[in-house]
């Protein structure tokens, strides 16, 4: 049998109708079974009951909700039935959206607008870093996720291994995180910015709050330093840190120049 990778932490027990509720649905995700419905008033355990079948059943889990208030009930409420483990809150992160539009009767054509919530935005990114990275994951989602989020496999593919020791040259690995579309600044850093300072290097990753301070000496990483993004803290350091890309929509090189020349090409036909 698999190793446990999920600790329900509850002082409770199953009662009263949820030890075979829980049954039921485990014999069911055995069979292979893809729709089962799970009956209860408000306030009976439904959530409860889940987390039991969560932690027996033993895989990484998406949880789908249909608006993004629920969304944030459930996730905290994962939270704390599953405290050791990675629970993550995934929703569309717009503030405001105005699709583009053209009004015939006054000839009033109307851009796209939309407004994005940097937080909600770092959530997204935090649930994919987990994704890739770990398997005692639940991610808990609004319905947005159904929609594309560019390619899993060149997200992982683009992302930087970074170890204490490693040789590295200071203007490549700045280069390096502006191709992963990291922002230079000299203000405060946020999610998906850095700023350089000599031979110190500090990025705030997306998905995160700390800050990952690298200090370079004589053509290699001398040490890898979490700070807490807020105090200034020193947290902890790393001998490895896995640095992922700013964007979800990422691409790479090879990728982007042979798109480009199709287009040179189909541009040509068109022209002709």
């Amino acid at each position: 049998m698999d190793k446990k990778i999920f600790k329900l932490n509850s002082k409770f027990q199953p009662a009263g109708d949820q030890p075979r509720a829980i049954k039921e649905l485990m014999a069911g995700l055995e069979k292979g079974l893809s729709y089962q419905t799970l009956l209860g008033v408000t306030g009976s355990g439904k959530t409860f009951t889940m987390a039991n079948v969560i932690a027996e059943y033993n895989k990484p889990t998406l949880v789908i909700a249909h608006n993004k208030t629920l969304a944030a009930q459930l996730a905290q409420e994962y939270r704390d039935f599953f405290p050791d483990h990675a629970v993550h809150y995934f929703v569309s992160y717009y503030d405001y959206y105005q699709p583009e539009a053209y009004i015939s009767a006054t000839d009033t054509y109307i851009e796209k607008d939309a407004s994005i919530n940097e937080e909600i935005d770092r959530l997204r990114h935090a649930s994919t870093q987990a994704l890739l990275t770990r398997r005692d994951v639940i991610i808990v989602a609004s319905v947005s996720c159904i929609y594309g989020l560019g390619s899993p496999a060149e997200y992982l593919k683009s992302h930087l291994r970074l170890s204490a020791g490693q040789a590295i040259n200071r203007q490549e690995f700045l280069l390096n995180l502006v191709n992963l579309h990291y922002l230079r600044t000299n203000a405060d850093l946020t999610p998906g910015t850095f700023r350089a300072l000599g031979n110190m290097v500090e990025i705030m990753p997306t998905g995160q709050r700390q800050i990952i301070r690298f200090e370079l000496d004589e053509e290699k990483i001398e040490a890898i330093i979490e700070y807490d993004g807020l105090s200034r803290a020193e947290r902890t350091r790393h001998n490895d840190f896995f640095l992922f890309p700013a964007k979800h929509f990422i691409t790479s090189t090879d990728n982007r120049e042979r798109a480009i020349e199709a287009i040179k090409i189909e541009l040509e036909k068109q022209l002709k």
